[in-house]
């Protein structure tokens, strides 16, 4: 049986994730902090783990990528996930709220409904955390802003859905694991690497894939541990290391690099923002 490690408590969004990816039925394992996620990998109490990478608001998520150079699992999939925030509280309180609780990045995308409403924001360690906790320990005034699997899980009642400022608002997460994915046609590849202290460092690097037609998705710069003011890129490309040209592509990086390490080859999730732009020009033809 495949079990599933997410950060967060049981309704969080990454475990919603989980749920698209493997089933509502799939085996999940809540873990309090990245580093016993990578840890329940370790000693095989989960099989694979999902981690959050990037918001399409937020940005980078800097930790995820941390601990993916210095892990040695492999990226098995991604699955990108529309992140819905529900504004939940006690059944029968919806028009006793005055105080909201959650997240803070889930407050700050809920910002202008908690203005528009006069909420006072408080910051809480997890969205599913501030439902788990309403639950446990009731207050009458408190609402909190959490995922509808988060308000199945707790027993609470869904008093706004959607009440995010940016409806366009989605999370892509990674599956990763010990194991390499299989070989797909819609595949991507992620890559950490280091460049030489010189001018045409990263341009030397990043032209072995532009010369190969090879579409670069993401690019991503961290420092690098123990070397000041140097640091490592993270990038994602179109394609399967073991296909010819990704594959030479790779090998050209490694002689242009100080340091390349795989994170994985796997098939790539579909871009909704691509679609919604797709649609877009299609109406305006």
């Amino acid at each position: 049986m495949t079990v599933i490690a997410f950060q967060g408590e049981h309704g969080s969004f990454a475990e919603e994730a989980s749920h698209q990816e493997f089933g509502a039925g799939a085996k999940t394992v809540s873990c309090k902090t990245f580093e016993e996620l990578f840890s329940s990998l370790d000693d095989d109490r989960a099989t694979v783990g999902i981690i959050p990478v990037e918001n399409s608001a937020a940005g980078s998520i800097n930790k995820a990528s941390d601990l993916l150079l210095n892990h040695d699992f492999r990226i098995q999939g991604e699955i990108i996930l529309r992140v819905e925030l529900n504004l939940l509280t006690l059944p029968g309180n919806g028009d006793k709220i005055k105080q909201v609780r959650s997240h803070t990045q889930a407050l700050l995308q809920c910002e202008g409904f908690l203005n528009r409403n006069c909420f006072e924001a408080v910051p809480w360690y997890n969205t599913a955390g501030s439902a788990k906790d309403l639950a446990e320990c009731p207050e009458p005034n408190v609402g909190v802003i959490a995922s509808s699997l988060a308000a199945e899980i707790y027993g609470l009642e869904i008093v706004r859905r959607n009440i995010e400022d940016m409806s366009y608002n989605y999370t892509r997460f990674v599956v990763i694991g010990k194991g390499e994915a299989g070989q797909t046609d819609n595949a991507k590849t992620s890559i950490v690497f280091a460049t030489p202290h010189n001018p045409d460092g990263l341009s030397a690097c990043i032209r072995e894939f532009a010369d190969r037609k090879i579409r670069l998705l993401r690019l991503v710069s961290r420092p690098r541990r123990d070397y000041p003011w140097q640091y490592v890129f993270y990038i994602d490309v179109e394609g399967h290391w073991r296909e010819p040209d990704c594959g030479a592509a790779i090998l050209g990086l490694v002689n242009h690099a100080a340091f390349v390490k795989m994170l994985g080859s796997y098939p790539a999730a579909v871009q909704p923002i691509e679609d919604r732009y797709a649609q877009k020009a299609m109406l305006q033809v």
